[in-house]
């Protein structure tokens, strides 16, 4: 028997240690601070202390992501809630396993001091857009809450150039800004802005940023390890806002400016606390606004849409 615990513990000494598990993550976007507790639990360790190997990716297309993530080319992409309900519609073999971003970070954005003073103002005006069908739908909705309807207003594809359009006086407004970015990048050239919040003018609220995957793929304890570390350096952030924005910014010395240490003051407190944790409401009533918007043909059961994994 003592030879036998002998030998074991000798194996165990003499073993290579467990290798992790690989996994790659599909960014949305470039690396920015909405990705602060991706960035914080890699730099922490919290990814390792998970048995996670996780490797980060930046997008050549943002579109891209959750195609890759439904072809099973990664095991999780970073998407919108709005454009899944799309994408599950379409077909696409997708599930929001996990939240980053917990509330709307869109908004119909105007010059402070310009013409337009209350959204009834914009009757008649342009407004500039990035990506067509959801902010189409959001736009609608904003302004006919304030008796605009929307063949009222001209729009115009401006692409991502949606600050500079706005101060340049091509448009009066823009729709798809964001208030953690926009704002910020207007106040840094001297210009101030304003944000009318969507979700404060007759839209349901939505999480912003998720995580999707393909549910017949998916390793749900490898994702539940993920959401685990995340949620860890979510927690780390809010108690260390500063410590947290010097780890994050000592990534990369394209993260080193003004704008992104303004923007990450302003994201901190919209980071979801609980990324496993589902709504069900919320998914449910956002998919009932876009079928009365006549984006998608039929509602789906929000089991289709989203998953708890802790369940």
């Amino acid at each position: 028997m003592k030879k036998t615990l002998t030998a074991a513990l000798a194996l165990m000494v003499a073993s290579p240690a467990f290798a992790a598990d690989k996994m790659t993550l599909l960014l949305d976007w470039f690396i920015n601070p909405d990705h602060g507790p991706i960035i914080i639990a890699q730099e922490n360790g919290y990814f390792a202390d998970q048995g996670l190997e996780v490797e980060i990716i930046a997008p050549a297309d943002p579109s891209d992501p959750p195609k890759l993530a439904a072809a099973g080319k990664a095991e999780l992409a970073i998407s919108y809630q709005p454009q899944l309900h799309l994408q599950v519609a379409e077909g696409l073999p997708l599930k929001r396993v996990g939240t980053l971003v917990a509330t709307p970070l869109n908004c119909l954005l105007v010059l402070k001091d310009g013409p337009i003073q209350e959204i009834a103002d914009l009757k008649g005006k342009k407004i500039g857009f990035s990506v067509a069908g959801v902010e189409e739908a959001l736009l609608s909705t904003v302004l006919g809450t304030h008796g605009v309807a929307y063949e009222d207003v001209e729009l115009v594809n401006v692409n991502w150039s949606l600050s500079p359009s706005l101060m340049s006086g091509q448009v009066d407004a823009v729709i798809g800004a964001y208030r953690n970015f926009e704002l910020n990048q207007m106040e840094i050239e001297g210009v101030e802005g304003r944000c009318f919040y969507i979700e404060e003018e007759g839209l349901p609220s939505y999480d912003e940023l998720i995580y999707v995957a393909n549910p017949e793929l998916m390793d749900k304890d490898m994702l539940r390890r993920f959401m685990a570390a995340t949620e860890k350096a979510t927690q780390y952030i809010v108690n260390h806002p500063e410590d947290s924005w010097e780890i994050f910014a000592a990534t990369s010395t394209e993260l080193q400016d003004e704008l992104n240490a303004k923007a990450w003051v302003d994201t901190l407190p919209r980071f979801a606390l609980r990324p496993e944790a589902l709504d069900e409401g919320r998914y449910a009533r956002f998919e009932t606004f876009l079928h009365e918007a006549g984006l998608i043909e039929e509602i789906k059961a929000v089991g289709d849409l989203a998953v708890d994994l802790g369940e």
